[in-house]
């Protein structure tokens, strides 16, 4: 989800909602590394998602990026992000905000999160053109849904960083420093891709080239051309 913090042009790809880049200006650099987030990136949008959710289960329409934007709704993320609240509790106290059933509520938050198979792609074919892969993601939780399921991370991804198993969360540049000594890859030459614009700032001043990813298919075109894959 798109914050307010702002990030600089340099070396920033950053999409529209069209999918437009405003700039490019690290073409010709051999990236070893490729650091992908998990929902947004790796799979369909979470604002369609979110949506779709509201539609189905027929609560007003933005209600739940309200609920998340509140002072407890982002507590509750974080809580939960860094492990210190199970997704039972997420579920219940969420619940509450939206004056919903809260079972199996993050079950039914992500019941339209489809793959993103694009991105998947581009991630399967750097990695065997020797490219170092990693997922970092802001834990969702695991029980009672597991939103990673099905996709397998630990075999298609050279490592899976999940906040709650470290305690630290994005945007702490210390999950992105743990990302980079785990892949053995100098921030310079990694590329990392997020749909939430907070959490590109830390990777950026540390040095790494970033993509605001808001669109599949222009998210892996851009990385197709940064990494040097054969376009498709």
């Amino acid at each position: 989800m798109t914050t307010r913090a702002r990030v600089p042009n340099s070396r920033y790809l950053a999409y529209s909602p069209a999918g437009r880049a405003h700039s490019l200006a690290v073409m010709g650099r051999r990236f070893r590394g490729l650091v992908l987030d998990f929902a947004g990136v790796l799979t369909s949008n979470m604002v369609e998602t979110f949506d779709l959710f509201e539609a189905r289960e027929r609560v007003l329409p933005g209600s739940f990026l309200k609920a998340w934007a509140s002072q407890r709704g982002q507590e509750l993320y974080r809580r939960l992000e860094l492990g210190e609240i199970s997704q039972k509790e997420w579920n219940d106290g969420f619940g509450t905000l939206l004056g919903i059933d809260p079972g199996n509520l993050m079950g039914r938050v992500l019941g339209d999160m489809m793959p993103a198979f694009d991105v998947l792609k581009v991630a399967r074919e750097a990695r065997s053109a020797g490219v170092r892969t990693a997922v970092l993601s802001n834990s969702l939780g695991r029980e009672p849904f597991d939103p990673y399921d099905g996709y397998d991370l630990t075999r298609n991804f050279d490592m899976a960083v999940l906040s709650s198993d470290y305690g630290i969360r994005k945007p702490d540049p210390a999950i992105f420093a743990l990302v980079l000594e785990q892949l053995d890859v100098p921030a310079e030459a990694c590329v990392f891709a997020d749909d939430t614009e907070e959490n590109l700032v830390p990777a950026l001043w540390m040095g790494m080239t970033v993509i605001h990813a808001l669109d599949e298919r222009e998210t892996a075109v851009r990385l197709r051309q940064l990494l040097g894959l054969r376009s498709r």
